[in-house]
């Protein structure tokens, strides 16, 4: 073991489990020149949460004076579960988030995990009753390798009782959190409901889902492998971020969902957000669509335009009524945020090209019209707005935006530039300008 990875990181929430599995590693620790520190999560969720933290304290205070190498760290988690998050999810993201920051502190590679058999076997139900798929009944991994750091459970195949067995024979001080009894919870519903009667009727079952687990895993590795070797494919020759649908659709139905899956977890902000709910629905649609979009989360969404499948930022909705056209200081350079319209004008002084300033004085900020017509360059013929967006390949969700204009002609329009009309008038001093929306 190199000098740099001497010490090894144990969650220890003070329970029986990972109390256990923190004097284990310490007891083995102790003639291998190692250290060991538990890391501790104060969550602020139950009163008794203090008691927790001090117990576990006290715990390691006394063994390392009892000669084992262990220290204790400690982390209170902020804040609160958002509207519409579950408080199990909450507290599992922001455990793992406190767990990755102690461990960095403390200069540990890897982390233990006091999970066993039966959390196992439990994960495995909860995961087939959500709908899982391959990956999801596949549970949790003996190991991973997460934000720089090799996350392992070594008890995974450890049946329950052999860690009791364990706590009474070292006479072991352990804390009980009720909410393992908390019928709110889904997994406590479980333990406290299902699995009593379950193993009633069979006496195996958490060793056949275990097995389960495994077999699920190797399944699931085989499908990610296929999925992309898939996705190579598909993706766009002239944009990489970008879904080949023609490619896509010549595939079968099922590697169609492998490849589609595999390019979502590449594409998403949030990988979490890509539901199975979203896959059945783009399976369904996705090969007969043209222009359309779905939504990806609270700020994303799936946007299809001339057979390439891309992942955006959704735009603001639209206002209820018609926004009135504004003017604009156009002698003053830099951004102009416009809150109405959802974005910001950027002004920029040139030399050479551009438009005039003088040309300005009059123009405003407005939603384009139907007679508008555009001039994509100098010698170009003059076409209907539409056409020009059409001819430029601008889906329709990007010609929101509003457009510069005078009272005789467009001179700006996001997405094409300068209207060729205004550049090639007369005047000085020039500018050129830029569109930045807010999404």
């Amino acid at each position: 073991m190199a000098a740099a990875s001497r010490t090894v990181a144990v969650a220890a929430s003070g329970g029986r489990d990972s109390t256990a599995l923190l004097h284990a590693t310490a007891r083995a620790a102790a003639g291998m020149g190692v250290q060991v520190v538990a890391l501790h999560v104060h969550h602020g969720l139950m009163p008794e949460a203090d008691s927790w933290c001090q117990a576990v304290q006290a715990q390691c205070e006394q063994w390392a004076r009892e000669g084992l190498p262990v220290s204790c760290d400690v982390e209170r988690l902020v804040g609160a579960p958002a509207r519409g998050d579950s408080v199990e999810a909450w507290a599992r993201r922001e455990r793992y988030a406190a767990l990755t920051r102690m461990a960095r502190r403390a200069g540990a590679s890897l982390v233990l995990l006091a999970h066993h058999r039966r959390d196992q076997a439990e994960t495995v139900l909860l995961q087939l009753l959500r709908g899982a798929g391959a990956a999801g009944l596949a549970a949790m991994p003996r190991t991973a390798e997460r934000s720089g750091l090799v996350w392992a459970r070594p008890w995974l195949d450890m049946p329950r009782t052999a860690i009791e067995a364990y706590v009474q024979a070292w006479q072991l001080g352990v804390v009980d959190d009720p909410s393992n009894r908390d019928l709110r919870y889904a997994r406590s519903r479980l333990r406290t409901a299902v699995w009593p009667a379950l193993v009633a009727a069979f006496p195996d079952a958490e060793i056949t889902l275990t097995h389960a687990a495994q077999q699920a895993a190797v399944a699931a590795a085989v499908l990610g492998e296929v999925g992309s070797e898939d996705l190579t494919a598909l993706v766009a020759h002239d944009d990489v971020r970008a879904l080949d649908q023609a490619a896509w659709c010549a595939l079968g139905p099922a590697r169609r969902e492998l490849a589609l899956r595999a390019w979502l977890r590449q594409q998403a902000p949030d990988p979490s957000a890509v539901r199975h709910t979203l896959l059945t629905r783009l399976a369904r649609e996705l090969p007969s669509a043209t222009t359309a979009c779905w939504p990806l989360d609270a700020a994303h969404e799936l946007r299809l335009y001339r057979g390439r499948l891309r992942v955006g930022s959704r735009l603001p909705a639209p206002a209820a009524a018609p926004i009135a056209p504004c003017a604009i200081d156009w002698h003053h350079l830099g951004p102009h945020r416009l809150p109405a319209w959802g974005g910001t004008l950027v002004l920029r002084r040139v030399e050479e090209g551009g438009v005039p300033v003088s040309l300005l004085a009059a123009a405003l900020l407005r939603t384009r019209r139907p007679g508008d017509t555009f001039q994509s360059g100098p010698g170009r013929p003059v076409r209907a707005l539409k056409k020009q967006f059409q001819a430029a390949g601008l889906p329709a969700w990007l010609r929101q935006a509003p457009v510069v204009a005078t009272a005789e002609a467009l001179v700006f329009v996001p997405g094409l530039g300068l209207d060729a009309r205004a550049t090639m008038a007369p005047g000085q001093p020039r500018c050129v300008m830029d569109w930045v929306a807010d999404a």
